[in-house]
């Protein structure tokens, strides 16, 4: 879940202290190098991080991306003041090589990820992401395209529900929750957030409930992770990002939950190891490590930032610099 939160008209931005100064020091990589930085904001949301971004690095150019058209406009509003230095894309963040490509851009300095949902979709009520109250259910990021969340429980076959509320939501009770949704649809068709809660209350012993928080809150991240395909485009993201560095830049990713951060681990951890044979007697270039680790495990927000911003709890960060030439410098991996 992405932690930006409203504060009279503007948002809070998770660890934006933080990232700001990890995206720094690819900046100053590409200045040292006589070059403008490029960041590429992957995530933007309602713009706060690319903000503090474009205020911090005065001479950067900034390629901010979101598949929400929504808080695109929003954003724009907030970023006007840095308009001869932004790129503003409507795309997901899997597509960061085709639009870098698409502006001309031949590779970046700095790339930030801010995952899961913004504090902007779960308090809009008619995008059907929260479960404490009633709306359709949607849950796209991108309400121009694909499949909904309704689409989901009213066609999936129990099979396939009780294997995305297990795998993405991680819900001990899937299997329970997965019967009750295609007993109740056969009656009539689940149209909205009350409805599906109600059917899910109607399985999860209430016990749970003490110790796990809500009984809905897993089966509404599993459905929201199926609808925007989520971990699928973000085992293309991270990838592409390290790819799209030129050395010297820098990958910085914060997660909302343990599928996220595996993801962005193993992607990362697999740049900084060699790839080099186990007793194999001469590290030959190739095998060497590309990138190095920024960050010890992960990082945390600060018990200040958690209480100003209650949604940032469960963030963790990642950071990686790319200390090895890479496509964008002309070589491969």
């Amino acid at each position: 879940m992405r932690g930006d939160r409203p504060t009279g008209e503007r948002h809070v931005p998770v660890l934006r202290d933080r990232c700001v100064s990890l995206i720094g020091g690819a900046v100053e990589a590409a200045e040292t190098a006589g070059r403008r930085a490029v960041i590429v904001d992957a995530t933007l949301g309602m713009g706060g991080h690319s903000e503090a971004m474009l205020e911090r690095f005065p001479q950067a150019h900034l390629v901010a991306i979101d598949r929400d058209t929504e808080a695109l406009d929003l954003a724009a509003e907030r970023l006007a003041p840095f308009q001869d230095r932004t790129d503003l894309v409507h795309a997901v963040y899997d597509e960061l090589p085709e639009v870098l490509a698409d502006l001309g851009i031949p590779g970046a300095d700095g790339v930030l990820f801010d995952l899961g949902v913004s504090s902007l979709q779960l308090d809009e009520r008619e995008r059907g992401f929260a479960y404490s109250y009633d709306a359709p259910l949607d849950m796209r990021m991108d309400t121009s395209r694909g499949i909904t969340a309704a689409d989901v429980v009213n066609t999936y076959s129990s099979e396939d529900l009780l294997r995305i509320i297990r795998t993405w939501g991680e819900e001990k009770f899937a299997g329970r929750i997965a019967s009750s949704i295609t007993r109740a649809r056969d009656t009539a068709p689940l149209s909205t957030t009350a409805q599906l809660v109600e059917v899910i209350r109607s399985v999860v012993p209430a016990s749970a409930s003490r110790t796990g928080g809500h009984p809905a809150k897993r089966t509404f991240q599993a459905l929201r992770i199926e609808v925007n395909e989520e971990l699928s485009v973000l085992e293309r993201a991270i990838p592409a990002a390290i790819d799209a560095v030129r050395t010297g830049g820098r990958v910085v990713a914060m997660s909302y939950h343990s599928l996220e951060d595996r993801i962005v681990k193993s992607a990362f951890t697999a740049g900084t190891r060699s790839s080099a044979p186990v007793g194999f007697p001469v590290e030959l270039e190739e095998h060497k490590a590309y990138l190095r680790s920024l960050t010890r495990g992960t990082e945390a927000p600060t018990s200040t930032e958690i209480e100003e911003n209650p949604r940032a709890a469960s963030a963790k960060l990642r950071a990686v610099e790319r200390i090895k030439a890479g496509p964008v410098d002309g070589t491969t991996t």
